[in-house]
């Protein structure tokens, strides 16, 4: 179990796929975007066409790209990736390897169901968490803005907090989707996007060069 579990976790952290959207708040159905995983809930794993399966990773990007991986129960990894068309309840995978493939699914902020089987979406090991600006600046923030935090949960749920100079609080609630380096809030009043980065010291920098807005975070423990 020990061997499986660490064979999962490389499954999981080796691989990255780049991705240059121009506008990913036009994407029409952005809760699709990223990372998904499904486990067996057995060592042995699920057979199918004469073969065990113990996990399986879907990504899919705003560029209509997708890359599906497949890890048998011996260790080894099957790949394939291409193109794929999506509607409200069918996705066709298209590959230049694989017969083209029709599914139904459905979907919610962090469940996807393909054909009966469930997967989770997950985030980036170190981004979830509570964060609270030690720094904002920015010719689009107003003046008045004295305090801002930010609680982006696992499951893709987000709060974000305001505080102005006379002691007012104001709270948006929602869900957020991610690709890249970019991050997208959507709540009941709007959207708004930005650019994270991560750093070593326990840091999230939110940034909009559009507007010259960034705002740098410390983790709240």
């Amino acid at each position: 179990m020990k061997t499986l579990l660490v064979t999962f976790a490389l499954f999981i952290s080796t691989w990255s796929f780049q991705v240059a959207a121009e506008k990913l708040t036009e994407f029409d159905y952005p809760l699709l975007l990223g990372d998904w995983y499904w486990f067996s809930t057995n060592d042995e794993g699920i057979e199918s066409e004469g073969e065990s399966y113990t996990a399986m990773n879907i990504k899919f990007t705003s560029n209509y790209d997708f890359v599906v991986r497949l890890l048998r129960a011996d260790g080894s990894v099957d790949q394939w990736k291409g193109q794929y068309d999506v509607d409200e309840t069918n996705i066709i995978f298209r590959s230049s390897d694989q017969p083209e493939q029709l599914h139904s699914y459905m979907l919610s902020y962090n469940q996807f169901v393909l054909d009966g089987a469930r997967f989770t979406k997950l985030a980036p090991e170190n981004l979830p968490g509570q964060w609270h600006a030690s720094r904002i600046s920015g010719s689009d923030v107003d003046e008045h803005i004295t305090g801002l935090s930010i609680l982006l949960r696992p499951d893709f749920l987000f709060s974000v907090e305001v505080k102005g100079i006379d002691g007012k609080m104001k709270e948006h609630r929602g869900i957020y989707y991610l690709e890249d380096n970019n991050i997208v809030l959507l709540y009941e009043d709007g959207q708004h996007e930005s650019q994270y980065k991560l750093g070593a010291d326990n840091t999230l920098t939110l940034s909009n060069k559009q507007f010259g807005m960034e705002a740098i975070m410390q983790r709240e423990y």
